[in-house]
C-alpha cells in the first residue's frame, strides 16, 4: 500500500528514526553483545557438563584401582615350612650303626646243639681271658659238676685265642655242636662258635672266659 492510499492519519509510530525508517516498521538496531551472549552461555554450559562428566568417570576409575590395591597381603595362604615336631625326617633302621668285628676265620652263632647228645668224655680246655684270677678254675668246676668225666684243663689265655670276643664263648671242633651246647649250659654261655683251631687240637671244646 502506498502512502497516498493509507486511510489513517499520521501518529507517533509514523515518525522516522535517525536511520530513516518509521518506529512502527523497524525496531532499533541490536548491539553486538546482545547477539553474542546466547552463544557464550551455551559454550560455558557445555564446558561445565563435559568437565563434570570427566571428573565423575575419573573418580570411579580411581576408586576401582584403590580397592584393587587395598587387598590385604595376609590373604595369601602360607604353606608350612617344617613338618610337625612329632615326626622325624627319616625312619630309624632299628639296627646299630656298626657291628663288632669277629675273629678271622670263625663264624659267630648262638648255641644250636642238643646238650642231651653231648659226649661227656670229651676233653675241654678253659682259657681265662677276663683278667680275673681263678675265673678259669671256677668254670672248670662247673663243667665237671655238669657230668663231664673227660679232661677239663683250666689255663690263662696266653696265646690270645679269646681276642675279639666280648662275652664268654664256647669254641668247638667240627661235629661237636652237641658237646659245645652242654659245655655252654654248664658255664652259662649264650654263644658257641665252630673253630678250625679247635678242630686241629686235642679238645672237643675250648671255653673262652670273659
Amino acid at each position: 500500500m502506498t502512502k497516498s492510499g493509507y486511510p489513517y492519519p499520521p501518529d507517533e509510530f509514523d515518525v522516522a528514526v535517525p536511520g530513516g525508517a518509521p518506529v512502527g516498521v523497524h525496531r532499533a538496531p541490536r548491539s553486538g553483545w546482545s547477539s553474542a551472549w546466547p552463544f557464550l552461555l551455551v559454550a560455558v554450559v557445555c564446558a561445565a557438563v563435559a568437565w563434570g562428566g570427566i571428573t565423575l568417570l575419573s573418580g570411579d576409575g580411581g576408586g576401582a584401582e584403590a580397592s584393587g590395591d587395598a587387598s590385604p597381603s595376609a590373604s595369601a595362604p602360607v604353606s608350612p615350612s617344617a613338618s610337625p615336631s612329632g615326626e622325624s625326617s627319616g625312619e630309624p633302621s632299628g639296627e646299630p650303626s656298626g657291628e663288632a668285628s669277629e675273629p678271622a676265620g670263625e663264624e659267630s652263632s648262638s648255641v644250636t646243639g642238643n646238650p642231651a647228645d653231648a659226649d661227656l668224655t670229651a676233653a675241654v680246655q678253659v682259657l681265662n681271658a677276663s683278667g680275673v684270677a681263678g675265673a678259669a678254675g671256677s668254670a672248670a668246676d662247673q663243667i665237671t659238676a655238669a657230668g663231664f668225666t673227660g679232661t677239663i684243663t683250666p689255663a690263662d689265655d696266653e696265646a690270645g685265642l679269646g681276642q675279639g670276643y666280648t662275652e664268654t664263648t664256647v669254641l668247638y671242633a667240627a661235629e661237636r655242636a652237641d658237646t659245645a651246647a652242654a659245655v655252654a649250659q654248664a658255664v652259662g654261655a649264650t654263644n658257641a662258635v665252630e673253630s678250625a683251631d679247635v678242630t686241629a687240637s686235642q679238645y672237643a671244646a675250648i671255653v673262652i672266659i670273659k
